[in-house]
């Protein structure tokens, strides 16, 4: 019984730290956010819906990931993903290679895999993450799941329509 609270408590307090963290409480109303992370909020799943739908043009399955990051150096970021098909297999992580090339971007505010970048222990280099300023910060697009070329191809996708709601 006694775990059974600790486990709850924990799970109540990562919980608190990440709304916090973030700057979202998802219990507060969308219009008491900042202008961009309003606009992400917004708009993000629609993006997803249109990276989701030119990975299945290509076709190839895997997860979809945009983030918004506010200003112009990465403190925080609100990140909403979509799985597209699977989430992983026996041999691959998805989801931990699309936030891998979210990483990378998040540090260089460039498209994931820029062959100019040194090696840095936690990236490896993978293309498929796509980076643009907008008015009040930076969003960012991946996609994990086929060709690096394809999964920047569907990332763009997204990225392109989301930065024109900025």
């Amino acid at each position: 019984m006694i775990m059974k609270k600790v486990v709850l408590l924990a799970a109540l307090c990562l919980s608190c730290s990440i709304s916090i963290c973030s700057g979202y409480n998802p219990g507060e109303p969308v219009d008491n956010l900042a202008t961009g992370e309003q606009i992400f909020l917004e708009n993000a799943g629609e993006c997803l819906a249109i990276i989701e739908r030119e990975a299945n043009s290509i076709p190839m399955t895997g997860v979809a990931m945009v983030a918004f990051i506010p200003g112009d150096v990465s403190q925080t970021w609100i990140s909403r993903m979509k799985v597209v098909g699977k989430l992983a297999d026996d041999k691959v992580n998805l989801l931990g290679i699309v936030y891998t090339k979210a990483a990378e971007m998040a540090v260089t505010l460039k498209d994931s895999g820029n062959p100019e970048r040194k090696d840095m222990r936690g990236e490896y280099g993978y293309i498929g993450g796509v980076i643009i300023k907008v008015n009040g910060g930076h969003i960012l697009a991946a996609f994990s799941g086929g060709k690096g070329e394809d999964d920047a191809a569907a990332a763009q996708k997204g990225l392109e329509w989301l930065a024109g709601k900025f």
